[in-house]
């Protein structure tokens, strides 16, 4: 732990771990202890610290954060970040903002443009006070001032835990902050609005977001992922702490090798090397594309393409499969898994299926698979196996998955169902292949 000084003379504590490329994690309100959280040995900050140097620091007024303050206004708390960054002497750096931190890093990121690479919020919200109308909330602001018993109720409110298995979170939180800096932090926060600032966001940006977290959260982060120009949504299941590993997984794919080009050090070029073992390579293509995009121009077009990604990225997170990369109007990403790999297309054409029921524009997919040994190089992949795919991908119709029979056959007893559409032989290759229709509607 060390201390920076804001320019108001507010001394603001922040933790470092890992030696990677910087990622600055801005925390929720009002409960932060950076060494608390290290200290409890969760391996969630291990995992983060694998890849990247994680910087987190504690407000004002909280954690180790010096605790006398009475001004909580999103002014000042901008000073904090300010603090830290000064501190630390990085270019522009990643901001990975959680809950009540997302409004404070949007305005950061709009005011200070040259400082924040990449933006990420992490079950946030465009307005505090959505949040605080909630009625389970708003019975939690009746027990502000009863704080043990506050401190109860929300702990079951978020985890779902009884008294003896909360004790420990709640202990944790009676370190955080006190009850009189909670209530100014509360009354502070309460006004955050920056619902007029996401459409200046210019950073690329990515909102992960726990359906279970609130009754609002998946509105949040599908409003949030919408207005701002250069967004995508990771939308989850559950609560945050049921699965530390996929929010990695989608922080590690929306950094990429961009962030690690941008800030860590020059080395030699490494030669092409096989991808480690056996990948189902999936593609996927948006059917009538071009049309839609001229019919709808392009502001409304790429709204609903937005939806498109959405959906493809939130079930290849959902089913482990790796984005590859996104060519506009389609997908290509690998599994480990054929079984997994066929999976998350038949939830795929399905998903789509029951947007289509409702959504005012149709989105319709083709989806091809193969699976083989591709070529690794520079975070992409190569090969025989991959252009296999691409051109079975292309060869099937309207909301139809094509795969070729080594899927079929490495996925045998797994419960699909398959029906033989014949040989053909893709351009590019001598030998005639044999592909396979996976009759997701059964």
């Amino acid at each position: 732990m060390q201390y920076a000084t804001a320019s108001d003379g507010v001394r603001i504590a922040y933790g470092t771990a890992g030696d990677g490329p910087t990622v600055v994690r801005v925390p929720s309100l009002p409960f932060s202890h950076s060494q608390r959280e290290w200290e409890n040995g969760s391996d969630f900050y291990e995992k983060l610290a694998d890849k990247w140097r994680i910087v987190q620091f504690d407000p004002r007024g909280i954690g180790l954060s010096e605790r006398n303050v009475d001004d909580f206004s999103l002014e000042k708390r901008m000073l904090d970040i300010d603090a830290v960054l000064d501190k630390l002497d990085v270019g522009a750096v990643p901001l990975h903002g959680i809950g009540w931190s997302g409004p404070l890093v949007v305005t950061y990121a709009v005011r200070h443009p040259e400082r924040v690479s990449h933006l990420i919020l992490d079950d946030s919200h465009a307005r505090t006070q959505d949040f605080m109308n909630m009625p389970q909330i708003r019975a939690l602001d009746q027990l502000t001032g009863q704080w043990d018993t506050f401190l109860e109720y929300l702990v079951y409110m978020i985890y779902g835990y009884g008294r003896e298995q909360a004790a420990p979170i709640v202990e944790y939180m009676r370190a955080c902050v006190s009850p009189e800096g909670a209530q100014l932090i509360f009354e502070n926060a309460r006004g955050d609005d920056v619902s007029d600032l996401l459409p200046q966001v210019t950073q690329p940006s990515l909102v992960v977001q726990h359906k279970g977290m609130t009754d609002q959260s998946e509105e949040s982060g599908r409003e949030l992922a919408a207005l701002m120009p250069n967004a995508s949504l990771v939308m989850l299941d559950g609560q945050a702490a049921d699965d530390t590993d996929r929010i990695i997984h989608a922080i590690a794919d929306f950094l990429g090798t961009e962030h690690a080009e941008h800030h860590a050090p020059k080395t030699a070029a490494t030669p092409p090397s096989t991808a480690s073992g056996v990948r189902t390579i999936l593609f996927t293509d948006l059917v009538s594309h071009s049309e839609m995009m001229s019919r709808l121009g392009d502001e409304q077009g790429r709204k609903v393409l937005r939806e498109h990604e959405d959906v493809t990225r939130r079930l290849l997170s959902e089913y482990g499969g790796d984005e590859v990369k996104s060519m506009g109007d389609g997908f290509m990403a690998s599994f480990g898994s054929v079984t997994k790999g066929v999976e998350c297309a038949i939830a795929l054409q399905r998903a789509f299926a029951r947007h289509n029921e409702s959504g005012d524009e149709p989105l319709t997919v083709r989806v091809g698979l193969n699976v083989g040994e591709p070529i690794e190089d520079g975070g992409d992949l190569f090969g025989a196996t991959v252009i296999m795919a691409a051109r079975i991908a292309a060869k099937a119709e309207a909301a139809e998955i094509l795969v070729a029979n080594a899927v079929r056959e490495l996925s045998a007893g797994k419960g699909f169902l398959f029906a033989d559409r014949g040989d053909f032989v893709a351009k590019g290759f001598e030998e005639p292949v044999r592909v396979y229709e996976v009759r997701w509607r059964d």
